[in-house]
């Protein structure tokens, strides 16, 4: 729940235990707090909103507003009964906040259901009346187990809220999973955006008036599923916007699709495209340092198709050759890799296989389809917004997780648990690809 107040990104984030089981699979959350005026040093505060009565079965996500000269968290309690409500508590310096009374101060309006009323996010529209994002769920919707929806509320006085009925109902899956989590709501150019995250995904909605009417983009997903949960943003110095979101960890540590809810946070830089739709990069403050760059490496042709260098390679497939294949050996198993792949002829699939070993025995896979312009990392999808022939690359491999920038528009991650190998494959799959200005750095 990122909050910036002129010099400080606050980082306001759900402490969990046990991957939602604290308090009986209530949650248990509370608001835990960090702050960086520069998103490299951080300072970790002392928890923001505890638990502090035995009603509260978890303090769930919210958003914080400043009015008046004081910092409001408005946040939801999910009760002992799983009913959620609405509180909020001031504070003067962002830091040590007070739960105000009433609370709850807003309970569910009739016509939706009292077990999905949370995730409040505030914000002040142009004729200076206060709107409120509330994730929601119409009740006795016409179809079973549907109506997630975005509720909002307004106020003229910042005390008393109406409900304005429905912003927009946002499908998804039947039952918990349709609840539009963590709504979030910004304006870059003359473009207004409606961030939600329907099953752990990040997803928007776009449209040049402020409140609506929203309008899908066709390509709607920042991001790729439970790889980038719900993430929230706030502004940033120089008219930037940094999102917050988390990745899953694997259940058992095991490679498969089973998730478990929390994890790692997740930061990504909110790039707006020609057309006003929405794309992600690395804060690059954030991107892990390095060492020296590696300069004694070496390439294996594994294929007659490979040709090349350490530094800049050719893929062109050869006849009855269904793969061509080149590999770098002996890579620390943490590192930064930086390209420029070109594809000279189109090809069916081309990539890298990170955490690589034996003659192209195992890898996590890195995978480009050209023809639907959908990139793969093992089980992870994601698609470009354009349609192109070049491509710039920018991966970090850290432990168990991989991430990569494409384009400096486009990323996508997956935590990764099983493979050490110490090589880097490159590959394609028919046609030809030129992989050029590689340069590989050790973390430190």
């Amino acid at each position: 729940m990122p909050f910036y107040d002129g010099n400080l990104y606050h980082f306001f984030y759900l402490l969990d235990e046990g991957h939602h089981q604290g308090l009986e699979g209530l949650g248990g959350h509370q608001w835990a707090h960090a702050s960086s005026s520069d998103l490299i040093h951080w300072e970790q505060h002392p928890i923001a909103l505890p638990i502090t009565d035995d009603s509260e079965g978890s303090i769930c996500t919210g958003s914080v507003f400043f009015h008046d000269d004081a910092y409001y968290a408005f946040y939801a309690t999910r009760k002992r009964d799983w009913t959620q409500h609405l509180s909020y508590a001031k504070s003067k310096d962002c830091l040590h906040f007070e739960k105000q009374l009433p609370n709850p101060f807003i309970t569910v309006p009739e016509g939706y259901t009292a077990a999905d009323f949370r995730d409040p996010f505030v914000f002040k529209d142009s004729n200076g009346r206060f709107q409120m994002l509330i994730t929601s769920r119409v009740d006795n919707f016409h179809l079973h187990e549907r109506g997630g929806c975005i509720l909002r509320l307004s106020s003229d006085d910042f005390e008393n809220w109406q409900s304005e009925g429905t912003e927009a109902i946002t499908g998804g899956d039947a039952g918990e999973a349709c609840a539009p989590e963590c709504p979030d709501w910004f304006e870059i150019n003359g473009w207004y955006y409606l961030l939600y995250g329907p099953d752990h995904k990040t997803c928007y909605l776009m449209s040049r008036n402020e409140l609506g009417p929203w309008v899908r983009p066709s390509l709607d997903t920042l991001g790729n599923s439970w790889m980038l949960s719900v993430m929230k943003t706030a502004p940033f110095k120089n008219n930037r916007r940094i999102g917050a979101g988390w990745i899953g960890e694997r259940k058992d540590h095991k490679d498969d699709r089973e998730m478990l809810w929390g994890g790692t946070a997740v930061f990504r830089e909110i790039v707006q495209l020609a057309d006003g739709t929405l794309g992600t990069r690395f804060p690059e403050e954030m991107v892990p340092a390095t060492k020296s760059q590696l300069t004694d490496l070496t390439l294996e042709c594994l294929t007659s198709g490979a040709s090349g260098n350490p530094g800049q390679l050719t893929l062109k497939q050869e006849a009855l050759q269904a793969e061509e294949v080149a590999s770098i050996p002996n890579l620390p198993l943490n590192y930064r890799l930086r390209c420029k792949a070109v594809v000279k002829t189109p090809s069916y699939c081309f990539g890298l296989g990170l955490r690589g070993a034996g003659k192209y025995e195992s890898m996590y896979k890195l995978g480009f389809q050209t023809r639907t312009r959908q990139v793969s990392l093992e089980q992870e999808t994601v698609e470009l917004p354009e349609d192109t022939d070049t491509f710039e690359l920018d991966v970090i491999v850290k432990d168990s997780i991989i991430d990569i920038c494409i384009n400096n528009h486009t990323c996508i991650i997956n935590r990764l648990y099983e493979l050490q190998g110490t090589q880097l494959f490159f590959f394609c799959e028919g046609g030809a690809v030129d992989f050029k200005n590689i340069e590989i750095s050790p973390l430190k």
